[in-house]
């Protein structure tokens, strides 16, 4: 017990030298990283490059293009909070996987199943790609391998200091059990996090973000199997999950409104014509000059010299006549 009292300072001290803090940007809560973005994004395109050889991708054009334009505006309604981003999203052909995820460095797969899952509704996957990347964007990640590096190092830590006690092994396992549940709570916490911030995304995008309820209630139909008590579980149960995306939905309403108006216009507005060019305005010139080409008039033939002055707004058109006068004083004719 003596020599853990000795050692439990010097942990400390470590743990002041080498934790880094960040805060979550959407939600301002403080997180330990010991891990930097570019570790992390490093990280994620490899994984994602190995994953794709692995796993079988779908050549589903319609399900591939889907993907494709959903994960268009979410990544715009994302924008600098993954700077730096390779976007890539990618189908896997996996139909009996209820299943997505996201990767630092901006990469996003989802499996068949979970699409055929959502159905014909657009804003339940975005609703789920919107909740991934809020993973990656939170950097949970790096805070859930940050939190493994001070467990193993304060396991070890507990090691050394009851190596000569008859306790080791109850302290051990003890330490062991705490950690667990420990990193445990802290998952469940970054998946409301991850639906709180999710839905934000979605609904900047212009996907309802009430579809949250309607996707998690599929999710909770198609479930089998025995339910996790809640204490060992690394996700809030789904009735609880539910309740927190109907509570979080209807404030974020009025950001999907105007996001759907202004998707669907910007969507609009190629095909829309550009007013500020006066391009009816062209023919007019030669149309009063025209008059110019026939005989005066008897009492219009005193101006006739002043309607003459704008002919060469015309000079385009009797090019070749002057190129041809050219021609013929260089020949002699």
């Amino acid at each position: 017990m003596k020599r853990l009292r000795e050692v439990l300072p010097c942990l400390v001290l470590a743990l002041g030298l080498f934790t880094g803090c960040t805060t979550v940007g959407e939600t301002g809560r403080k997180q330990i990283m010991l891990v930097t973005p570019e570790q992390e994004t490093q990280m994620g395109l490899q994984a994602f490059a190995q994953i794709k050889t692995t796993e079988k991708i779908s050549r589903d054009p319609v399900m591939n293009a889907r993907l494709q334009r959903i994960g268009k505006r979410i990544s715009v309604s994302v924008g600098r909070d993954l700077p730096g981003a390779q976007w890539e999203f990618v189908v896997f052909d996996a139909p009996q996987t209820l299943n997505a995820f996201a990767l630092p460095g901006g990469k996003v797969g989802f499996y068949s199943g979970l699409i055929n899952l959502a159905g014909p509704s657009d804003d339940e996957i975005a609703i789920v790609m919107g909740h991934e990347i809020a993973h990656v964007t939170s950097r949970h990640g790096g805070e859930r391998q940050s939190q493994a590096m001070l467990a193993g190092l304060g396991g070890a830590a507990l090691q050394i200091g009851a190596r000569n006690s008859e306790s080791r092994d109850l302290y051990l396992l003890a330490y062991s059990s705490v950690s667990a549940l420990g990193i445990l709570k802290y998952s469940r916490d970054h998946e409301n996090e991850a639906d709180t911030i999710g839905l934000r995304y979605a609904a900047r995008a212009g996907y309802d973000p009430r579809a949250g309820v309607t996707f998690w209630r599929k999710m909770e139909a198609a479930k089998s199997g025995p339910s996790v008590p809640k204490f060992l579980s690394t996700h809030p149960p789904t009735a609880e999950r539910i309740a927190n995306l109907a509570r979080l939905a209807p404030p974020l309403m009025p950001t999907y409104e105007q996001a759907k108006l202004q998707f669907a216009g910007g969507a609009a507005a190629p095909d829309s014509p550009k007013p500020a060019t006066p391009a009816v305005k062209a023919p007019l010139t030669p149309r009063s000059t025209a008059p110019s080409n026939n005989p005066p008039s008897a009492t219009a033939g005193a101006k006739s010299p002043v309607v003459a002055r704008p002919v060469p707004a015309s000079a385009p058109a009797a090019k070749p006549s002057t190129e041809k006068q050219e021609l013929d004083r260089f020949l002699g004719r």
